[in-house]
């Protein structure tokens, strides 16, 4: 699955007086049919999207579904494939942030909702980097409840990987064939002295915890310690042992220039650059989870030569293949996003609206040239791959495909509606 997607992060900053809406800052509200435009002149099948969670969930209950019926509508419309993005590092200003321990629970019935009103749609982010999310938002002081410690940390961590399995599960009721690909962020921390030996393995360790719990996994012992010694209780372990859904997920992961690190004897880091590079740190997930990989999420900024981040999408590119060809069953690449972004140059905690240029397209909506070199890459690989894939296939079907498709087109020819047919896990043989 080639895929892009359509940037719709949404924190808070400045004691959450302020709203960083990303879908606002690019235009996408005035231009969403537009930006599907070029979604399918770069060829593109597949979109990482999902409605503005502030504009759409009001209240308990109670939602606004006017721009979601309008925009899935067109992409229904389309048979473009979404992978639907509920939460995008934000809440509703009703909700608070992420220590709220109300948060899990109400989520499930967000996404209940939204699994009800669109029954086409199979493939789901719940929550977007988990563990980005709580460490911005409870450890580095950035967004949302703006807190620095180890325990904000924690609560936030515990409450958004809750809240993405009650999703998944509340999800899987509506739709059982349902497959949800965690985009989540795929790190490496580098010792740069013996001295830094320990606490390098301590955020090497720590770097897992959002997806151990999603997962089911148990964690490392000095893990569990931690995650105790700063508010997790014993029973809010267990629950995530005891509700392992990883048989529906696909692990995606996302990498950047900036998600390697070099730390210091002190415990404090600076980006490392890329050291080992994508190839190298989708072993140590794979050799973790055994999942189906999905590359979810890069991009790289367009400089002053105008072939940067071209000669950035080819390395990853070839990563991929890489990994493919080595035996890892890898379903998919994303550039992300499908424009230009703004403000991610200060991880939006400042709002300079400044743009940054790592789309596809810019702002104006014309094609950047990485935005050209993906759409070769689309077109030269996407017969090919199929033939040659020594990977599974994942059962995932297109709207036009689904079985809630089949139902409306024998409803309106006046035919018996087709009986649901027996659901697969995510990773197991078979499919289209």
């Amino acid at each position: 699955m080639f895929a892009t997607g359509i940037e719709n992060s949404a924190p808070t900053i400045e004691g959450g007086r302020r709203r960083v809406d990303e879908m606002d800052k690019c235009g996408h509200y005035d231009q969403w049919s537009r930006d599907f435009d070029c979604v399918q002149e770069l060829g593109l099948r597949v979109l990482r999207y999902g409605p503005p969670i502030h504009r759409t969930w009001r209240a308990p209950g109670r939602y606004d579904w006017e721009f979601a019926d309008i925009t899935f509508g067109d992409i229904l419309r389309r048979d473009i494939t979404p992978i639907v993005d509920l939460c995008h590092f934000g809440v509703p200003d009703w909700l608070g942030n992420f220590q709220n321990p109300d948060f899990p629970a109400l989520f499930a019935d967000y996404a209940s909702a939204f699994a009800q009103r669109f029954p086409w749609v199979q493939l789901y982010t719940p929550v977007n980097e988990m563990f980005i999310c709580a460490l911005f938002s409870g450890a580095y002081g950035w967004w949302n409840e703006q807190l620095s410690s180890d325990q904000g940390f924690v609560t936030a961590l515990k409450h958004i990987v809750k809240a993405n399995v009650l999703a998944m599960q509340a999800i899987l009721k509506v739709r059982p064939d349902a497959i949800f690909i965690q985009s989540e962020s795929s790190e490496y921390f580098h010792a740069d002295s013996p001295a830094a030996i320990k606490p390098a393995e301590i955020l090497n360790a720590r770097r897992f915890l959002s997806l151990d719990l999603n997962y089911g996994r148990r964690v490392e012992s000095e893990m569990y310690e931690y995650l105790l010694d700063n508010g997790m209780t014993r029973e809010e372990y267990h629950f995530f042992l005891g509700n392992r859904l990883k048989q529906h997920c696909i692990m995606g992961n996302d990498y950047y220039m900036t998600n390697e690190h070099r730390v210091f004897a002190d415990g404090s880091s600076i980006a490392a650059g890329e050291v080992f590079g994508y190839d190298g740190i989708t072993w140590q997930y794979y050799d973790r989870y055994h999942l189906p990989v999905m590359h979810t999420e890069t991009n790289f900024a367009q400089g002053p030569n105008g072939d940067e981040a071209v000669f950035w999408l080819w390395k990853e590119w070839a990563n991929v293949l890489r990994v493919r060809n080595d035996g890892i069953p890898i379903v998919g690449f994303t550039w992300y996003s499908l424009t230009d972004q703004v403000d991610w140059d200060t991880a939006l905690r400042e709002p300079n609206g400044r743009v940054n240029p790592l789309g596809l397209y810019d702002l104006d909506r014309r094609i950047r040239p990485v935005g050209e070199a993906f759409k070769k890459i689309v077109q030269e690989w996407s017969d090919v791959l199929p033939t040659q894939s020594v990977c599974l296939r994942v059962p995932v079907y297109p709207p036009s495909q689904s079985l809630w498709a089949q139902q409306q087109a024998a409803a309106d020819a006046g035919r018996p509606a087709p009986d649901a047919p027996p659901t697969s896990p995510a990773n197991a043989d078979g499919g289209t």
